[in-house]
């Protein structure tokens, strides 16, 4: 976290994220996001299992630079645990992958002032990020997906 005076008015910058270390973080995520995602058409679908929990990747927009995902978990484990879900960026000119929403929440902005009333971190985009990029290794390294062995192609 870097506080620096500027101005000279004596004036704090509040804080302020490392460029090429997020660059980095979302140019991972594109990587692994690509070894998981299921057809790239709008609707595709796909559901891995991780231990008990299933996940889903669903394509909700394919433009030509950019396709959004959106990722969702179903489990069983307590009425009280809310549902995840993460909106997610991949920028094919750029070869990366950020998140642009959490549970319903607005946008997520690159910072926040702190406190604020909804008790976002100062690097709450960084750490979503980080976040993605934990869950999609885990998918890659221990994730199962669910294969349809259908060899008669629907006939019966």
């Amino acid at each position: 976290m870097h506080h620096t005076k500027h101005g000279g008015k004596g004036s704090i910058r509040g804080y302020v994220q490392s460029l090429p270390k997020y660059i980095t973080l979302c140019e991972r995520n594109y990587l692994r996001a690509l070894k998981v995602l299921p057809e790239e058409e709008v609707g595709a679908r796909r559901q891995i299992k991780i231990g008990t929990m299933d996940f889903f990747i669903l394509i909700e927009s394919v433009e030509k630079y950019t396709t959004d995902i959106k990722i969702t978990q179903q489990h069983s484990l307590s009425s009280h645990l809310g549902q995840f879900e993460l909106a997610v960026r991949l920028y094919h000119d750029a070869k990366v992958a950020e998140v642009i929403q959490h549970n319903y929440h607005q946008r997520v902005k690159p910072s926040y002032g702190y406190p604020n009333p909804s008790m976002h971190h100062k690097d709450e985009k960084y750490q979503l990020n980080a976040f993605l990029g934990d869950w999609l290794s885990a998918c890659v390294e221990s994730g199962r997906v669910p294969l349809n062995w259908d060899v008669n192609n629907g006939l019966v």
